[in-house]
């Protein structure tokens, strides 16, 4: 009887699933997919999602975009309107429910949507879903979909002769596009990083960019999930799943919510549900939670629950989702320097540590699963804890966001507004609004979202309340900086902050980046001693790298420093006869206006600036890490004045000379490679401060340790001139002198361009960090041509082992194997005298392939 039991209860299980299964159905149209020019030419095979320019290359009408300086000849693509259609079968299945949705995840942007030739929706905003009642509209059999795209250029020109005034946009690069002064960006609820920006071509893209869904059910259609965390700590988790639904008819119905980590009914209820639209609420209660910890903290436990709605003891509609339970919070209180700024993870302060980042490609279609997933893992391989998803671009893909949870990656999430104004007319902050519901809705389940931000830079370029600011304020009247300024606060102020309260719970809102406090008239500077800071006085205002100790912050959000990629990038947009600094091709694909002499400049003051092309490359990146490790340290050191650290910025999207520490093929640079060993848990931090030699230990665990600490002086043949070692104390997540030598002592007679100092931390033998210390610039350093010797071999199937010594000091030794992108275990270090080190490389090359192709690259090299 007990097995005959158990079998009629999966028999019921099994049938009640199958029930559900035919109940709600979703299908992709993706396919049968062609595209022309508006009533011109013939209609060629188009991919959805995609964009016009990527199915213009695919169809061989235009070459590779990004190759040399073909962006110029692309301008047209945005100025003519274009047309998508593709047909679908629909089953007497779907036809016959009573809710038939269609779902367009992502418009780019001004559409008009036909099907069967009906009307049924203009779109006018790339960011947000776009869901359409077409039950009157479908027929059985075959149905046909059309979408016409307006050009975004000639719609944003309309809106800007509608509004009046012209708007600061900076990075709108009009004059490329064949605008003049006419910077359109801003008019139109798009991606501003397609009409350029100084990191970035200009491709103003028009597609279906996300995917189209068809969404069908008998009864009832649950909209969304929210699991609302109303207090979580170690001990209970309370918790109210938020359901949002549409039902065809009125009754009683039973909700329940389910974990379904272990199976359990969390808890149910009965509920009166009327016709139409609804809003549920189940409450529920987790004892003794698995938190979820970003990296660095703990485990990322998520939790999966399921919402299920039945009706008669059958199961009419089901949703599930992905969560983490956990409490973070924004600290802003006063302190004896000003007013705290930091991030405290289930009431631990946490040390963020980190980039900014942009979208993966000026294309967005065609980044893929497999792009962020290497983005994603970049950042954890370098021992980041958080991103800042930048405004200038997209709220990112939902794998995205997934890949964060499960990696345990924090996101500070911008809305996409950036270093532009924009207009406060009413139909454009209704826009706004639904932008921010659909978005804000898409990713508050997200445990890695740890703060939302309005914009990036508008608030300190603007800088209505005083004499500071990028100057745009100059260019317009009183009444006219009064009606900008007005839809600035509209906008950043009370369209969004409203929209949070509504729609979110447990995360703070912050206004702008960078910005001192939370009004607008609290602006930011460098001097600020609140707020988060942008510091650019490094690169814009050629302030030394030294000064990243000078300008600390209590939160520092964005700084950076330019390099080229490497070799194997620029082969893929250039030829040889392009090969030089100054090229038209190699000026195309850097857009920085000041680029270019601002590496030279910087590059003078610390190295002997090369004559040959490929090793200006690399040593643009040596100077790129050299600044960068200067400020993550820095800010590392400032610790807990200073409580984050996001460089600018971590990707590309297109091959390009930029502040990126991986280029946009996603290879390391050597910058990349520095911020994994600036960002360890532990680090050693060597600064001469007057006339002491100070040894940091800075420490994100939370708890102090013992460590022996070992002190060597050595010259570049490997001679040890001095030695001593002592056991100290590393204090618990803080940054504490465990070492001062007076410099006198330690230099003694030796030269200061002919040694460096060492410095180990180790524990039972193993080796917690360890710091290196150079006395003079590098290129007064008195350095010898290294006789470096090596050896390869296969380790395992698709990894090779390398062995590599010198018995002098390589400094900034570089690997690479020409015609491949190659990812060595640690790369651009210092290879010690008479030391041997051991690297690995994934390689579908063999051992002896890849000793035959082998370059190595120092600081000496020609």
């Amino acid at each position: 009887m007990r097995y005959l039991l158990i079998l009629c209860t999966i028999f019921l299980s099994f049938f009640a699933n199958s029930l559900f299964a035919q109940s709600m159905l979703n299908l992709k149209i993706d396919k049968n997919w062609e595209f022309r020019q508006l009533s011109l030419g013939k209609w060629l095979p188009a991919t959805v999602p995609g964009t016009v320019h990527t199915d213009l290359m695919a169809n061989e009408v235009i070459d590779d975009p990004f190759f040399r300086t073909n962006e110029t000849t692309m301008q047209w693509i945005d100025k003519v309107d274009w047309e998508y259609r593709t047909t679908f079968d629909v089953t007497d299945e779907i036809a016959d429910k009573n809710i038939i949705n269609l779902v367009f995840k992502g418009l780019d942007t001004y559409t008009t949507v036909f099907l069967n030739s009906k009307k049924i929706l203009e779109s006018n905003n790339m960011h947000r879903i776009w869901k359409v009642d077409i039950r009157k509209e479908l027929k059985k059999g075959e149905n046909t979909l059309r979408i016409v795209f307006d050009s975004p250029i000639r719609r944003g020109m309309n809106e800007l002769q509608k509004y009046g005034l012209r708007l600061p946009a900076s990075n709108d690069q009009s004059e490329n596009g064949g605008m003049g002064a006419n910077k359109v960006s801003v008019f139109t609820r798009k991606a501003g990083y397609h009409y350029g920006w100084d990191w970035g071509p200009r491709f103003v893209t028009s597609g279906i960019w996300r995917d189209v869904i068809l969404e069908a059910a008998d009864e009832i259609l649950i909209e969304d999930l929210f699991i609302k965390q109303n207090s979580v700590n170690a001990q209970s988790a309370s918790l109210s799943a938020e359901v949002n639904l549409k039902s065809e008819e009125a009754g009683n119905y039973t909700v329940s919510l389910i974990n379904k980590n272990d199976g359990k009914v969390l808890n149910k209820t009965n509920v009166n549900i009327a016709k139409g639209d609804n809003t549920v609420s189940v409450d529920a209660t987790i004892r003794k939670p698995q938190l979820w910890w970003p990296t660095g903290m703990g485990k990322q436990n998520m939790y999966q629950f399921e919402i299920q709605i039945s009706k008669n003891n059958k199961v009419v509609a089901t949703k599930s989702i992905a969560t983490g339970l956990r409490t973070i919070e924004l600290v802003r209180e006063k302190d004896q320097w000003g007013e705290a700024f930091y991030f405290k993870m289930n009431n631990i302060p946490l040390f963020a540590k980190g980039a900014n980042y942009i979208p993966n490609d000026s294309f967005l279609p065609r980044v893929g699963k497999a792009g962020y997933e290497k983005v994603v893992a970049d950042a954890v391989n370098a021992n980041m804890n958080m991103l800042r998803i930048w405004g200038g671009g997209v709220y990112e893909d939902d794998y995205f966001y997934q890949l964060c949870d499960e990696k345990g990656i924090l996101i500070w999430q911008d809305f996409m507004f950036a270093c532009s104004m924009y207009p406060g007319n009413a139909e454009f902050l209704e826009n706004v609004k639904e932008e921010a519901i659909d978005n804000v809705v898409r990713l508050r389940n997200h445990p890695s979202i740890a703060l939302w931000c309005g914009n990036n830079e508008i608030n300190t370029a603007w800088h209505f309340y005083g004499n500071g600011g990028w100057g745009w304020k100059h260019n317009y009247t009183a009444p006219q900086q009064e009606m900008i300024n007005d839809a600035y606060l509209a906008i950043f102020h009370d369209v969004i902050p409203s929209v949070l309260n509504e729609y979110s719970y447990g995360i703070d809102y912050w206004p702008s980046s960078p910005q001192a406090g939370y009004e607008a008239n609290e602006h930011a500077s460098d001097t600020n001693t609140s707020g988060d800071m942008h510091y650019w006085g490094v690169w814009h205002s050629l302030h030394p790298f030294s000064d990243y100790d000078k300008y600390k912050a209590r939160f520092m959000s964005e700084y950076g420093f330019q390099s080229f990629p490497e070799f194997e990038t620029v082969k893929k947009y250039a030829l040889p006869q392009d090969y030089d600094i100054e090229s038209a091709v190699m000026s195309s694909h850097q857009r920085s206006g000041i680029g270019n002499l601002r590496i030279r400049e910087y590059m003078g003051q610390e190295y002997n600036v090369p004559a040959g092309f490929e090793q200006f490359l690399y040593t643009s990146q040596i100077l790129q890490a050299k600044g960068i490790k200067a400020a993550i340290e820095a800010h590392r050191r400032a610790r807990p004045y200073c409580m984050g650290t996001l460089f600018w910025q971590i990707n590309d999207c297109w091959p390009v000379a930029s502040w990126s520490s991986t280029d946009y093929y996603h290879n390391w640079k050597a910058m990349h490679y520095m911020a994994r060993k600036a960002f360890e848990p532990v680090i050693l931090s060597i600064t001469k401060e007057d006339d002491q030699v100070k040894v940091y230990a800075v420490s994100d665990h939370l708890k102090d340790f013992k460590a022996m600490m070992t002190v060597t002086l050595n010259d570049f043949n490997g001679k040890v001139i001095s030695t001593s070692q002592r056991q100290v104390t590393v204090s618990a997540a803080t940054s504490s002198v465990i070492e001062s030598i007076d410099y006198g002592k330690l230099i003694g007679s030796a030269s200061k361009d002919a040694v460096f100092m060492k410095v180990t931390l180790t524990s039972s033998k193993e080796i917690i960090a360890s710091g290196l210390h150079y006395f003079d610039s590098m290129k007064n350093l008195k350095l010898q041509q290294p006789d470096i010797n090596y050896s390869v071999a296969s380790s395992k199937t698709g990894v090779v082992t390398l062995t590599i010594s010198s018995s002098t000091l390589v400094k900034d030794l570089m690997l690479a194997i020409p015609g491949h992108f190659t990812h060595f275990s640690d790369n651009y270090f210092d290879l010690l005298p008479g030391e041997t080190v051991t690297l690995t490389l994934e390689t579908e090359l063999s051992a002896e392939e890849v000793e035959k192709s082998l370059t190595i690259r120092h600081l000496l090299t020609k």
